[in-house]
């Protein structure tokens, strides 16, 4: 699976500064890949040109061998007023019963089948949220802050089983938690405080890729943290 951005420039309508500004980009799966950002460097922008969501006002995407992208984000609309269940049965395939039934399990959700959206905490839609695009096609999906509001140890447990149930897709998954990204992704692409000139460039940072049943040691986590900061706040260097 491969995405490229090329010469890309982007921006909205009326705003002094581009988000985007020949940015040059690609990403290689499959895998477990994250983006990182402060707020406003243009992290769900981004997101929103690779899946089509938007255009670019110059330059390219190209997406050959990636024919289903999807885009998941822990705002989506869900139908308040259907059950959980009803609205699952209505979006899942025959043939992916068995694994919606497997990630309900998982993320302790089986026992909601008969509640009401609107009955739910907002962890809770987005736990139902990310289960009903993985049992969709896709080639990429992209997750933006699709674990808001989850306690940490079942998103450390979410993001395990995600990598082990699907090791041949790609994931490109958005998180502010810098400890989350350093320690699964397998490489963090982390877009720098923008200039005014707009974001031209992404670095990518060598992650530590943790699997499920495994533990990273806490120094070698501290050490990517520092890294990923350090990009993020523009100070570029070897990485």
């Amino acid at each position: 699976m491969h995405i490229s951005c090329r010469h890309l420039y982007y921006s909205y309508p009326g705003a002094d500064v581009p988000i985007f500004s020949n940015l040059d980009w690609s990403l290689e799966g499959p895998g477990f890949f994250a983006l990182f950002g402060l707020s406003g460097t243009g992290k769900t922008t981004l997101a929103r040109l690779i899946s089509g969501e938007l255009s670019p006002d110059q330059g390219k995407i190209e997406r050959p061998n990636a024919r289903h992208i999807l885009y998941a984000h822990n705002t989506e609309r869900l139908p308040g007023w259907e059950t959980v269940g009803a609205h699952l049965r209505s979006v899942t395939k025959t043939s992916k019963a068995s694994l919606l039934k497997a990630l309900l399990k998982d993320y302790e959700m089986e026992t909601y089948l008969e509640s009401r959206f609107s009955g739910l905490s907002m962890g809770q839609k987005n736990r139902i949220n990310l289960a009903r695009y993985l049992v969709q096609e896709f080639d990429l999906l992209i997750a933006d802050e699709v674990l808001a509001n989850v306690d940490e140890p079942t998103r450390n447990h979410i993001l395990e089983r995600m990598k082990s149930l699907f090791p041949q897709k790609t994931f490109l998954y958005i998180s502010h938690n810098v400890l989350e990204v350093a320690r699964f992704s397998q490489a963090v692409y982390v877009l720098p405080h923008r200039s005014t000139s707009g974001t031209d460039s992404i670095y990518k940072i060598s992650s530590l890729d943790q699997q499920a049943g495994s533990e990273t040691h806490e120094e070698l986590i501290r050490e990517r943290v520092y890294t990923i900061l350090k990009a993020a706040a523009g100070n570029s260097g070897p990485w």
